[in-house]
């Protein structure tokens, strides 16, 4: 934790405030650069491998699917850019840093995603009007070897995926070129036993189904977190009511919490103690709670005695008596 800071705040000279942080600014492991860095390279080779034998064997799945793992590739892209500025330094423009474009990366990444379905359900339904003779055998094993790529370069990013979304929607694009590519060889399988060609399209809007169904979550929480809202894994109630216990404490008004990247929290809260400061280890303390107790890495305390609190602040959420 960082040494802390005092300072008068507002009209009066009591009123003080504290500002603490745990954690390196952009702390996200190094080792998915690399990560990052080897999923593009390998994906990009298997694209071009799909491209070349979706051609001569006039798969248009292959075609399809080899277009989707491309729009994937340019998710990944976008969220390897989102992590590395996350790890810049704050400047005098930025002073938070641009760990805020992670949350911009996750946003792009869930719209990807949704187009991504979108051109793979246009094309499986004009492939039911229109149903083509499929080379299976090809399909198969190429499509077979799309899901071991696919599912090796999620695994890469499987450990990050639960604390931050911008890791998630890597994670997920990958494990939905791996379902589309299962997909892909079990409608080649069924084809092959069969010859219903109309099987690949239905597979395929099955698979769109469950890609939508898996994206609408990542895309709806980078929304939340775009517009500073709190992170899904806070409970601002919990919170106050910690804060609201502390020794005498009277009153908790103006708590906020927001994302200041997909991986780090900020929170600021005001405290109305009528016997005043409580010094510096209490609030240190409660910095430190916030961190291991709520995942809250940058916690801003204002102290104010009780006759100060003249009027409500206008972006007061309520007050804990």
């Amino acid at each position: 934790m960082s040494a802390g800071h005092h300072h008068s705040h507002g009209q009066s000279a009591h009123s003080q405030h504290r500002h603490g942080h745990h954690g390196a600014h952009g702390h996200m492991p190094t080792n998915f650069s690399r990560a990052f860095a080897f999923g593009i390279a390998l994906n990009i080779t298997y694209i071009v491998i799909e491209v070349i034998y979706g051609l001569l064997a006039g798969s248009m799945a292959l075609l399809a699917d080899a277009g989707h793992n491309l729009s994937d590739v340019l998710g990944l892209v976008v969220a390897w850019a989102g992590a590395e500025l996350g790890k810049r330094p704050p400047s005098k423009r930025f002073t938070y840093g641009l760990g805020g474009s992670s949350i911009l990366a996750a946003l792009l990444n869930g719209l990807f995603l949704l187009v991504a379905c979108g051109a793979i359900a246009l094309a499986a339904i004009e492939r039911f009007s229109t149903p083509s003779p499929i080379a299976s055998t090809t399909v198969i094993i190429v499509a077979s070897i799309g899901i071991l790529i696919n599912f090796a370069t999620a695994m890469l990013f499987v450990r990050g995926q639960k604390e931050d979304i911008n890791i998630r929607g890597a994670f997920l694009h990958m494990m939905a070129d791996a379902g589309v590519s299962a997909g892909v060889v079990v409608g080649g399988i069924a084809i092959y036993f069969t010859g219903l060609n109309w099987i690949d399209p239905l597979i395929s809007l099955l698979i769109v189904a469950l890609i939508f169904w898996s994206t609408w979550g990542l895309l709806t929480e980078a929304v939340r977190m775009s517009l500073a809202g709190v992170p899904r894994n806070i409970d601002v109630e919990e919170v106050r009511a910690y804060l609201a216990s502390l020794p005498s404490v009277q009153a908790v008004h103006d708590l906020h919490i927001w994302p200041m990247s997909t991986s780090e929290t900020a929170m600021t809260a005001h405290l109305i103690l009528p016997v005043g400061h409580p010094g510096n280890g209490l609030l240190s303390d409660v910095q430190k709670h916030m961190f291991e107790r709520f995942s809250i890495h940058h916690t801003t305390i204002q102290i104010e005695l009780e006759d100060e609190e003249e009027e409500p602040c206008r972006t007061d959420c309520g007050k804990t008596d």
